[in-house]
């Protein structure tokens, strides 16, 4: 099977050509100064923390490369809506465009309904693409280490939190978990599913774990 991550990283790259055409940076700062939704969304997980509480991320996707299309008659509000009214702590809404069949705009819609923190889960490979989400109401993002190298993955970082967004850096191997210890108190992740070839395993999340909780 063909690396599933590398087509949409390429693809991404393309796309970022038409974007950054659309929204120049100095349209992305007027954008960002007018855009009065942010959310603290690392201060949302870490209060539930304090009070022994779980958090749930719930995740808005109309589809992805594994399953295809998951929900034909797609409707981000009604499904944020519905995760709202069940306890979600924040909302994961995916953007990519060509693979997942997402857009940006959902996070608008969504942030314009409900006030609740919302990740913009997309492929960043370029740190433009942080104020980019922040414009559009992101109040988090996420850096998935499989797809950048450390420089990048850094960059993505401290402009994330320069903007005052939070950034989720994603691992799924061992050698991702050592990278993300870099990061500090970053809000880690453990994606089960191999982004190259799409396989799951529920055992990834048992031996990451004990990478990163021996060094908290």
């Amino acid at each position: 099977m063909s690396n599933v991550l590398e087509k949409i990283i390429n693809q991404k790259k393309i796309d970022l050509l038409t974007i950054k055409k659309k929204y120049t940076n100095d349209l992305l700062t007027e954008r960002i100064k007018q855009n009065e939704s942010y959310i603290n969304f690392k201060n949302k997980i870490t209060d539930n923390i304090k009070q022994n509480k779980i958090s749930v991320i719930a995740e808005i996707k109309k589809a992805s490369p594994s399953a295809g299309l998951i929900i034909k008659q797609y409707n981000p509000i009604a499904i944020a809506e519905n995760y709202i009214l069940n306890g979600a702590t924040c909302l994961s809404i995916l953007t990519e465009e060509k693979f997942f069949l997402g857009d940006l705009q959902h996070i608008t819609d969504v942030k314009n309904k409900f006030k609740i923190p919302i990740l913009c889960k997309d492929f960043f490979i370029d740190s433009y693409q942080v104020p980019l989400a922040k414009s559009f109401g992101a109040d988090a993002i996420l850096i998935i280490l499989s797809g950048v190298d450390n420089k990048l993955a850094m960059d993505l970082y401290q402009t994330a939190n320069e903007l005052n967004v939070t950034p989720i850096v994603e691992v799924h191997t061992p050698d991702e978990a050592e990278r993300a210890l870099n990061f500090d108190k970053a809000i880690i992740g453990i994606n089960n599913r191999n982004l190259k070839d799409l396989k799951t395993d529920i055992k990834t999340t048992l031996q990451l774990y004990k990478i990163l909780s021996s060094h908290s």
